[in-house]
């Protein structure tokens, strides 16, 4: 429960917040191809690049910009669950879910050594690895969120996914044929090697309904490994935090168990329509204010100047989960 005061503190954060996310469904709106998120990514972007917006930003804003980063992330990942049924994942048949689970443990095991291997700091390997393994900005938020990564470690990893997740909706449809593949092969494809769910649907949408639909059932059974991961990289987290002094991460992050419970409700349980698209639409709603929020505390110019390390990490992974989900496709 929030205090008024602590409501009077982040209203006016959350106010632009919200607005950023309305303006990112305009454009959502006026180019069907630019996802919802993606676009409150870039619009987040571009705000943090405007020196007379960064004192407010640091300041008056920062409280609701804060709690939508943390608190409204962490609700519209715990929605996001409703979209995932386990009879749907079932019906891919269990070479099709092994493949995608393996492709989702090698590229976040690749991505984290080489981020270690090039010296990315403090959070940041584990940050790319959860965006590009498994559902790209929201999973780089729940990631972070267990781990507790400031704000700032997550700034390059959600740029960077926010990137290549982008590209990928030109760059793939333009490997489909050359690659040989047929439709619902270029769906499964996309499904297990972009990004953020909106790419998968603005990708997939090109090759017709029936890609479209095995696109979307993969993609959901890489966003299911998002429990588990989480969990495992927190109880790591909380076993190297033992000797350090200060509250340790919790085993399994509140969040997480909501996500799961979700799933589970939408398995077993008949929910009608109209509240499943309710659901839907809170949780864009939330996921895009707080994706604007971190996108938000990006500066391009200190990532030129050091990030360099992370953009090869960034783009390695990228190729990595890529050439990994059409090895799937052809074990498929």
């Amino acid at each position: 429960m929030i205090a008024p005061r602590g409501l009077t503190r982040i209203m006016p954060g959350l106010a632009v917040a919200a607005a950023a996310a309305a303006l990112a469904w305009l454009a959502h709106v006026a180019i069907p191809a630019v996802p919802v998120l993606t676009a409150a990514v870039a619009v987040g972007i571009v705000v943090g690049q405007v020196p007379a917006l960064r004192p407010a930003l640091g300041r008056r804003l920062a409280p609701g910009l804060g709690f939508a980063a943390r608190s409204l992330l962490r609700a519209g990942i715990v929605l996001l669950g409703l979209k995932l049924s386990l009879v749907d994942i079932a019906e891919l048949g269990w070479v099709t879910i092994a493949t995608t689970v393996a492709v989702v443990v090698l590229t976040f095991v690749g991505t984290i050594g080489l981020g270690r291997a090039l010296g990315l700091p403090g959070h940041q390997p584990v940050l790319v690895a959860s965006g590009f393994a498994i559902c790209g900005a929201s999973a780089i938020g729940a990631m972070g969120a267990a781990v507790r990564a400031r704000h700032e470690e997550q700034a390059v990893p959600v740029a960077l996914v926010t990137l290549c997740g982008t590209l990928a909706i030109a760059v793939l449809p333009a490997l489909w044929h050359p690659l040989g593949l047929s439709a619902t092969g270029f769906g499964h494809w996309v499904g297990a090697g972009v990004h953020d769910v909106g790419q998968v649907v603005a990708t997939a949408q090109l090759a017709g309904t029936a890609a479209l639909a095995v696109a979307v059932v993969v993609k959901l059974t890489r966003v299911l490994m998002l429990a588990p991961m989480v969990a495992i990289t927190a109880a790591v987290e909380r076993r190297r935090a033992a000797d350090v002094a200060g509250p340790r991460p919790a085993i399994v992050p509140l969040f997480i168990v909501g996500f799961l419970a979700a799933v589970l409700v939408n398995t077993f349980m008949p929910l009608p329509e109209w509240l499943l698209t309710g659901a839907d639409l809170a949780q864009t709603a939330l996921l895009a204010m707080a994706l604007f929020a971190l996108g938000a505390s990006i500066r391009v110019a200190a990532l030129v100047r050091t990030g360099w390390r992370a953009l090869v990490v960034g783009l390695t992974s990228w190729v990595l989960v890529a050439a990994l989900a059409y090895g799937a496709v052809l074990l498929g």
